[in-house]
Formats: structure tokens, C-alpha cells, sequence
């Protein structure tokens, strides 16, 4: 892994440094992080036909400046992410390899490790919230105001 290189660690898996972060695991699909980098094309071809690589794996690459969420060096996925409420299981900072070279952890600190394990690289059309966090053009006073509106 490139020492010098922030990593996102919702990254794209056909990157060619990209490597596998975690494992979606059990009925809530959190993630279950792997204790050393895999590379991503040592497992993209061992994913059954037809399965979305993501729905069962997430993937950290170089964070790269034409990045859609990107604006200047911040990322601006994670302060969506960071604007959703936390749950009680969301305390702990999981254990993760990538964390000395994570744009998330360097931008929020342990605020977005604690996001991170729910987080997925694809959309459920089904949760409107997501999918207001994934979209770019979305600012973090949307997401709030989308928040305080459906706490109602």
C-alpha cells in the first residue's frame, strides 16, 4: 500500500491499487474489516455472476481530485455521513488497516470510523436518507433538514 497516498475507504474496486477494506457480514450487512489489505482484483473474479461486488465487500483506493465528492481536500461524503445521528453501536472505532492513510479518519477523526462500518458503495433506492448522503450535490444542511423533518 502507497504510504503517502490518502485512501478512501469507500473506493472504487476497479481501481488498479485497490484493495478490499472489509466483508458485509450477516441479516445487517455491517461491515466486517480484514486485519491486512487484499488487493481487489486477487478477489473481484471469486464474486459469483450477477452479485454487485459491493453489496458483499467494501474497497479503499487512492482518493483521486476529479473524486465528485471531493472539494478542495475535504471530502464531502464523509460530512454527510458525519451528519446522520449515530446509534449506540456505532461507539467504537473498528479496527482498521487503512486508518494512518484515511482521507475519513484524517478529515473527522473517529467520528467518521464510527460511521464507516454501516456505510455502502451502493444505493438502495428503498432508503431515501442513503441515498440523499450518496448524492454530491446534496450539502450537509439538506441531510439535517431531512433528518429533523422525518423525526416528526
Amino acid at each position: 500500500m502507497d504510504k503517502e497516498q490518502t485512501w478512501c475507504p469507500s473506493g472504487d474496486a476497479g481501481a488498479p491499487e485497490a484493495v478490499v477494506l472489509g466483508v458485509r457480514s450477516g441479516e445487517n450487512g455491517r461491515l466486517v474489516y480484514l486485519a491486512d489489505p487484499v488487493p481487489a482484483s486477487a478477489v473481484l473474479d471469486r464474486v459469483p455472476e450477477g452479485v454487485e461486488p459491493g453489496r458483499v465487500m467494501r474497497f479503499a483506493s487512492h482518493c483521486v481530485s476529479e473524486c465528485k465528492h471531493r472539494r478542495g481536500n475535504d471530502c464531502t461524503l464523509v460530512e454527510r455521513i458525519s451528519a446522520v445521528p449515530g446509534n449506540p453501536e456505532q461507539e467504537r472505532v473498528p479496527r482498521c488497516h487503512l486508518r494512518g492513510r484515511c482521507t475519513w479518519w484524517a478529515q473527522t477523526g473517529a467520528e467518521g470510523c464510527r460511521r464507516c462500518p454501516v456505510i455502502s458503495t451502493r444505493n438502495t433506492e428503498d432508503d431515501e436518507l442513503a441515498a440523499l448522503v450518496a448524492d454530491p450535490d446534496v450539502t450537509v444542511e439538506q441531510v439535517e433538514r431531512w433528518i429533523e423533518n422525518h423525526r416528526r
